[in-house]
């Protein structure tokens, strides 16, 4: 494959790494017969990911770990869920959009040193977010990770669990 090197224009304007882990679904919509084979799709901006497929599950475990280059705070990551269809389209099975706003707040914070499990920030549940329950970021061996259960949208039922980690990059803008 072709390698990426970074325009210094591109180092200058990006602030650091955000690493989604997917890590499961939970009582996914029903596509096929009786199960699905679900995927996850992640959006940021121009930039888009996705996860393996897993076959026959409606609670899949996934535990895998996006990248993303993040220039811009504001933006919003869209998650959509995909049944994979061997012979037709891909069926979606709902998706859900979150921000990384308060998250990146709490990183500018400059921690540091705190207990094991110290929780910074809850994000509460709201009409306009796609929030399942309180969403925390806490404070875990060493670093601030955020754990968010998203309520999928435009679908009967489905949630799916993630994480998110900030990776600082040597030579970005950073926070």
């Amino acid at each position: 494959g072709r390698s990426i090197t970074m325009k210094p224009s591109m180092m200058e304007s990006l602030l650091g790494l955000l690493r989604i882990r997917v890590k499961r679904g939970v009582n996914l919509a029903v596509r096929d017969l009786n199960s699905s084979d679900p995927y996850v799709v992640v959006k940021m901006g121009k930039q888009k990911l996705k996860t393996r497929v897993i076959y026959n599950d409606v609670n899949p475990e996934w535990n895998e770990d996006l990248t993303l280059s993040v220039t811009d705070p504001n933006l919003k990551v869209l998650l959509t869920v995909y049944d994979h269809d061997t012979f037709t389209k891909d069926d979606k099975m709902g998706d859900a959009e979150f921000e990384i706003k308060p998250y990146i707040n709490a990183l500018t914070m400059h921690l540091q040193d705190l207990p094991c499990g110290t929780i910074v920030t809850t994000v509460q549940p709201s009409r306009d977010n796609c929030l399942a329950e309180g969403s925390r970021i806490i404070w875990s061996d060493g670093k601030l990770i955020q754990e968010i259960v998203l309520r999928l949208k435009h679908v009967e039922c489905g949630e799916v669990e993630v994480q998110l980690q900030w990776i600082d990059l040597p030579g970005s803008k950073g926070l």
